[in-house]
């Protein structure tokens, strides 16, 4: 008797949908995807009690005739490809025909379509068709999906809290908003309005919408191109970041992906202009042509191969590096006023503990007839011209706790961290001697012998001509252990042992994508930070004057090389504000 059995169709798609429907935020991805690809100009998702209930997506669309109405439910059925050439050549959000089915397989459906005829109605439970009927001639579809894994209890248990649900949601639908700022969407939740754009085009405009104006205000318009890729977009000043990933955006031909290689290069452009564990705000959209991606990796269509990734990697991390150069990046100590509310919000907090890698704060807006205009250039939000301004003069007039110089010139008042300025200035005379080097090293009196794992001694061994021309003098020394004899001259004297050992496991740690610049950089920043002046150290009014001198000379004088500010300014006009001296 066989054993080997072909499964029932629903059991199927039951199946199926443990890959494609994870929780709401999984549902609302399918189906506003859908409504994209079927050239939806305005979609509206609307909520009860964060998805658990309802989820209704209605659209303007193309919308369905009778028969496709009934057959898009249907396993492996897709208007998207139809050959399979068409799968190298992927152009629409949705093609691989599952969503619709493994979504009804595991709720309770109604969907009403029309192409601006008589329109079709279908009622799905469970997988099975319950009811078709004719509908209204509205062009578009409306698609409500309730009672969300009703008949997979397991699946339902473990959703997670109503306002876990709903952060998912809010964030993957400003992520559509920012792939396609040319459509309106609007989310609510319980009749209350979460957020909505108005479909104008401007990228900068749904920034305004997501983050706030103070957020758009500090974004940089980036582009670039080469003979495979166009990328536009915004990034974020150094002195935005957030303590997770969620704000770098990658968009590929409007598709959101992931790709932590490409993000890897992201973070990398604001190396050592940000601490090492915070993230910018990133929103690129990459153009390419469809035969040199492959989106077919997983049932959620979010992640993503790049032929010729290195090219991309490089061509990512020096837009951002080269738009952060051309901006004058001194953190700005404004007074702050507390502005009269025009419109009344409730605002509550979500339970981060329940959300993946959460930094989310939901804003409801309880009055829902806002009538708030945004006019095309957004009032108040200027896109940073490229122009760069090196470090204004300075006069020092004295030190605060041995750590912070305070300046002063005709504009306002400058305070430096002395520590972290001598950091950038450090770290760009190591960079240099590294990319520029020369024979000079220092013999040790007493070599030093350091034991390591041994996968980790084969990479240090492979590695041996890359520390050799850094001037190290280094062999091997019996079983997986090394002996270095000279070290270059600019490791300082008693910090040796600790910088080697530093350098050598940034080697091991940099074995995988290792990229010989971005480890001169990482080198540089790990033996500056050892050579510099330490907090609580007085210094003289004369060496204030060489180090501010030292500082402005730095092609980057602004951030030391672990990404704190090394300078923050007040102007004249708000320290007159704080001391009650201008006119109210």
């Amino acid at each position: 008797m066989a054993v080997v059995k072909v499964l029932d169709e629903i059991l199927a798609n039951k199946i199926a949908a443990g890959e494609v429907v994870e929780r709401c935020s999984s549902v609302v991805k399918e189906l506003v995807e859908n409504s994209i690809d079927a050239g939806s100009t305005e979609i509206k998702v609307d909520l009860l009690e964060s998805g658990t209930k309802e989820i209704k997506v209605i659209d303007n669309g193309k919308g369905m005739d009778s028969e496709d109405a009934l057959l898009c439910f249907s396993r492996h059925a897709t208007s998207k490809i139809y050959r399979e050439e068409d799968l190298y050549r992927i152009g629409t959000l949705g093609f691989r025909g599952e969503a619709l089915a493994s979504i009804a397989s595991v709720s309770k459906v109604e969907l009403s379509t029309s192409t601006g005829d008589i329109g079709t109605v279908v009622t799905i439970a469970g997988g099975k068709l319950i009811s078709t009927s004719k509908g209204d001639s509205r062009k578009g579809t409306i698609i409500s999906v309730k009672e969300l894994f009703y008949n997979t209890p397991a699946r339902l248990k473990h959703l997670k809290s109503l306002y876990a649900e709903l952060a998912n949601i809010t964030e993957y639908m400003n992520k559509l908003a920012l792939s396609h700022p040319e459509i309106r969407f609007s989310l609510s939740n319980d009749g209350k309005e979460i957020f909505k754009t108005d479909g104008s085009g401007q990228l900068l405009k749904v920034i305004h919408y997501i983050y706030g104006a103070s957020m758009a205000k500090k974004m940089i318009e980036v582009h670039a191109s080469n003979s495979d890729y166009d990328i536009e977009g915004y990034i974020s000043l150094p002195e935005v970041h957030r303590s997770n990933r969620n704000g770098m955006i990658t968009l590929v031909n409007g598709r959101i992906v992931r790709n932590s290689e490409l993000n890897r290069w992201m973070k990398e452009g604001y190396h050592s202009y940000q601490p090492e564990n915070r993230y910018p705000i990133v929103v690129l959209n990459i153009k390419v042509d469809t035969s040199i991606i492959d989106v077919n990796i997983h049932p959620t269509k979010m992640d993503i191969k790049f032929g010729k990734q290195e090219e991309l990697n490089q061509l990512v991390y020096d837009v951002i590096v080269n738009s952060l150069k051309k901006k004058t990046l001194i953190p700005h100590i404004e007074e702050k006023t507390e502005p009269k509310p025009k419109v009344k919000y409730e605002t509550f907090t979500l339970n981060f503990d329940e959300v993946k890698e959460p930094d989310v704060e939901l804003v409801v807006n309880s009055d829902l007839a806002r009538e708030e205009k945004i006019e095309n250039k957004i009032e108040g939000i200027e896109i940073h011209e490229d122009v760069k301004e090196k470090l204004p003069i300075l006069y020092p007039v004295g030190l605060v706790h041995g750590t912070y110089i305070i300046c002063q010139n005709e504009t306002g008042m400058y305070l430096i961290d002395q520590h972290a300025a001598k950091e950038r200035i450090n770290y760009e005379l190591v960079r240099d001697k590294l990319l520029h080097p020369k024979k000079e090293s220092v013999t040790m009196l007493i070599p030093i012998t350091l034991e390591y794992p041994a996968n980790e001694f084969m990479i240090l061994k492979e590695n041996f001509e890359l520390l050799r021309s850094m001037n190290f003098d280094i062999e091997e020394f019996g079983m997986n252990s090394v002996i270095i004899k000279a070290h270059p001259v600019w490791i300082p004297t008693d910090y040796e042992e600790d910088n080697i050992k530093r350098i050598l496991e940034t080697v091991i740690y940099k074995e995988k994508n290792f990229d010989l610049q971005l480890f001169y950089d990482h080198v540089s920043a790990t033996a500056a930070c050892k050579m510099s002046i330490k907090a609580n150290t007085n210094i003289t009014l004369e060496e204030m004057e060489i180090l501010i001198k030292d500082l402005r000379n730095c092609e980057n004088p602004f951030n030391c090389p672990h990404g704190r500010p090394t300078v923050v300014y007040y102007s004249k006009q708000d320290l007159e504000k704080m001391f009650k001296r201008s006119g109210f």
